[in-house]
């Protein structure tokens, strides 16, 4: 046997890349994280380095460099192509060189190039980005350091791309820390993340200042997560950014820049209104992926069954009156009925049947031909359409999904959940944000049913329509909207607004901006007024905010017509962004050594860092096959579009070993063409469901009420003859079964309440129409036979 030492890959070749660093700054909303990146050559030879890796898809990247010895050298961004040509000229000529690019068709995606590093010798790279906080449904600030890049499915006839070399999380060959310094007007209640981290330490009696740090080296085996809490939180606020000096005038980054955050605030009457109308389409990732479990442990239950969970507690909640369909995908796609159908008791039972058969042995994540049958279909009059979108988000060909969902965002909302660590927070982000939706991720010990839940509350709001912003400026000063129009408005969600300022005021001088709009026909505005004396110390960050915003608007309007690409999109792309400094999908960061010293000598060996994936991908891909098993070697052909360059440089095919089994091979008893055709349904369903609230939401029926059945008794855990024994005899059996199942969820559930409410309230709608007698007299027989204390007011009776 032959013992190896120092950094290897699962080919037992040198890795160069030692430690990562992170060091993050967050200030109220907005978070600035530099990443620090060892590498040493410890081999005998020179060597380039290339690692792929991923990053928040809307992170506006905006510094690069690298420090050899004592020389630090600053890359500038530069035309992508004219930047890969600088860079070879570079390697050509023994020099060292660093190059830095956002995959073409994912703009979570990066590959860093480090040239021509000489034997015994170390480089630091510094790269520093830019991203917005996400809020989340508990009014929690999101921020997440993705470390996971799971292999992505490339479609057959998709761009060639760069391929990824891949190591299971426990097998990653080098270490991370990780700090962040938070800091907001308002104090910070709590700072919370999945992975362990040492105790919050506050800088100032105010609490307005804090320091975290994770508690020991992270293992890879999920992504950096921090959950930030602030009192009183999201205040509506405004921030001008002086421009910079130096900046040629009249460009963005000379002028002043305003970044004003609103939240929202609907009337509460409008708010508890729930649409009797809709219709829903959800659409279920059941690639190979989706076997692996949802978090780190091995015992945790896999992705497709919680979907599967998840879509029951979706058909129960939707109410009386909609429509539905449910789609699934992987290599190919099917769906339950050939259109969508009116919901109802047998509708929903045929649609659970076959929900209960899902299982991830669908092959790849061919996600654009479901959405393109999804959207050739003519929606229903009266019936706003709203896509739910399920996956893990491990697809290449990111960029087109999302367009496709904004060229048809007029004709629906989409909502979407990633699920499980590594999902593409572009692809995520993304598709929500184009298709007026909202966007979600479950990953580790996440619940996806309460997240789910909330999207559709979402969903069943009253649509906001006719939202217009208007700016109400000092004289002489005037705005340039860098962020496209607001489409979408949700309760409590923030809308950000950049705009670039142009003129001179007074340092006492006040700017205004109103955003109006229309909710269930009633007109409505939020309006947040704002000192026009810009703030100094800020580093630009809301500049690149600003900028990235502004790209990628330029990017999607070049993607909508490729003809206005060659008309001037992709110039007015590579201008701002190297006059911003803020990477694009058209630009790259080249920096090169040109020192004094020696060239570099010998010919050049390249090592491909190995990046951490939590769950390996079967794909029925055309080519080549994907092997996966507990133990066994796997050749990923992993296609990451990164354009031509990386096939030039002759990535070649990696192994590893694959960290849990995925499923890969078709069921035999099913059949389904790309046309979506479905097939025969023979299969005997599963069991149902052990968790007691989904054994008693499963008992529901479509109109809202439970019967009394033996397996209502069983969920209740009492026999048949104690649950009918104390039933008043002028009620009906629905009627008591109904009463029951709500004190039950009432009583012992509330804990789970945001996954039942609204089939609960489905419920005592159904109980109101029914007009029961008795009601106040059963409910309190009710609490006797279960033993609880639960109000009638609570039950919404």
């Amino acid at each position: 046997m032959v013992t190896c030492c120092g950094l290897l890959t699962a080919g037992k070749e040198p890795v160069p890349l030692k430690s990562i660093e992170v060091e993050v700054e967050v200030r109220d909303h907005v978070a600035s994280v530099v990443s620090t990146l060892l590498y040493e050559n410890k081999e005998d030879k020179p060597i380039e380095a290339v690692f792929v890796f991923p990053l928040p898809g809307d992170a506006a990247v905006c510094h690069f460099s690298a420090k050899i010895g004592q020389t630090q050298v600053v890359a500038e961004v530069r035309e992508k192509q004219k930047a890969r040509e600088e860079y070879d000229d570079a390697l050509s000529s023994g020099q060292q060189a660093f190059l830095l690019e956002e995959s073409e068709q994912s703009p979570d995606v990066f590959t860093l190039s480090v040239g021509s590093l000489p034997p015994g010798e170390s480089a630091s790279i510094r790269l520093e980005y830019v991203t917005e906080l996400a809020v989340q449904a508990d009014e929690g600030l999101r921020f997440c350091l993705p470390a996971v890049l799971n292999p992505r499915y490339q479609p057959q006839g998709s761009a060639d791309g760069v391929q990824v070399t891949s190591v299971p999380a426990s097998l990653v060959p080098y270490g991370l820390s990780f700090s962040a310094r938070v800091s907001s007007p308002r104090p910070i209640s709590k700072v919370e993340s999945r992975s362990s981290l040492e105790a919050l330490q506050y800088l100032n009696t105010e609490q307005t200042q804090a320091t975290v740090k994770l508690a020991a080296e992270h293992k890879f085996d999920r992504d950096v997560e921090l959950l930030i809490y602030y009192k009183d939180a999201h205040q509506p606020t405004a921030v001008v950014e002086a421009g910079q000096a130096s900046a040629k005038s009249g460009t963005l980054m000379s002028d002043a820049v305003v970044m004003v955050s609103l939240y929202p605030e609907f009337p509460q009457a409008v708010m508890s209104s729930v649409a009797s109308c809709g219709e829903f389409v959800f659409l279920l990732d059941r690639s190979g992926s989706m076997d692996c479990p949802m978090g780190s442990n091995q015992n945790a239950q896999t992705r497709i069954s919680s979907a599967r969970d998840t879509l029951l507690l979706l058909l129960k909640s939707v109410p009386m009156g909609c429509h539905f369909n449910i789609y699934s995908f992987g290599s190919s796609f099917e769906h339950i009925f050939p259109k969508s159908v009116k919901y109802s008791q047998e509708t929903m039972d045929e649609a659970l049947k076959k929900v209960e058969t899902m299982e991830a042995d669908m092959g790849g994540t061919e996600i654009l031909q479901p959405l393109k049958h999804i959207y050739s279909q003519p929606c229903i009059p009266s019936q706003p359409r709203q896509l739910f979108v399920f996956t893990d988000g491990e697809v290449g060909n990111t960029k087109d999904v999302i367009h496709l969902v904004k060229k048809n965002s007029g004709s629906h909302r989409c909502f979407s959940f990633g699920i499980g660590e590594g999902a593409s927070s572009a692809l995520i982000n993304g598709v929500a944000k184009e298709g007026g939706g909202h966007a979600q991720f479950i990953s580790g010990g996440d619940r996806m049913q309460p997240k789910v839940m909330q999207s559709l509350r979402f969903a069943l709001q009253p649509a906001v329509v006719d939202i217009k912003v208007k700016w109400d400026l000092p004289k002489g000063v005037s705005v340039t909207a860098l962020s496209p129009p607001i489409t979408t408005l949700f309760q409590g969600q923030r809308s950000l607004i950049y705009g670039q300022l142009t003129g001179q005021s007074s340092k006492a001088a006040e700017g205004c901006v109103t955003v109006t709009y229309k909710l269930a026909g009633h007109p409505s505005q939020n309006q947040m007024r704002f000192g026009l004396k810009p703030t100094e110390d800020t580093g630009l960050t809301v500049h690149r905010l600003g900028a990235r915003t502004l790209i990628r608007s330029l990017e999607m309007e070049g993607r909508e017509n490729t003809k206005k690409e060659g008309g001037g999109v992709k110039e007015k792309v590579v201008e701002l962004s190297v006059q911003s400094g803020v990477s694009s999908s058209f630009t790259a960061f080249i920096a090169v050594n040109k020192g004094s010293g020696d060239a570099v000598q010998g010919p050049l060996v390249r090592r491909n860092v190995p990046t951490p994936m939590m769950c390996l991908m079967s794909c029925s891909a055309p080519s080549p096959q994907v092997m996966v098993g507990c133990g066994a070697p796997v050749v990923l052909d992993m296609a990451m579009a990164a354009g031509p360059y990386r096939a030039k440089k002759g990535i070649s095919k990696r192994m590893a070993t694959a960290q849990c089994h995925a499923e890969e091979e078709e069921d035999d008893d099913m059949s389904f063409g790309i046309d979506g055709s479905f097939g025969s349904a023979d299969v005997e369903p599963q069991q149902p469901p052990r968790d007691p609230l989904l054994q008693m939401v499963s008992l529901q029926k479509a109109s809202g009420c439970w019967v009394l059945e033996p397996a209502l008794a069983a969920a209740l855990g009492k026999t048949t003859e104690e649950v009918e024994k104390p039933k008043p005899a002028s009620v009906k059996n629905e009627v008591w079964a109904t009463i029951l199942a709500l004190i039950w969820l009432h009583g012992f559930k509330m804990d789970a309440q945001e996954e039942w409410e609204l089939l609960a309230m489905k419920a005592a709608s159904w109980l109101r129409a029914e007009k029961a007698p008795c009601v106040t007299e059963c409910v309190e027989a009710g609490n006797v036979l279960l033993g609880s204390t639960v109000q009638k007011e609570a039950l919404g009776l």
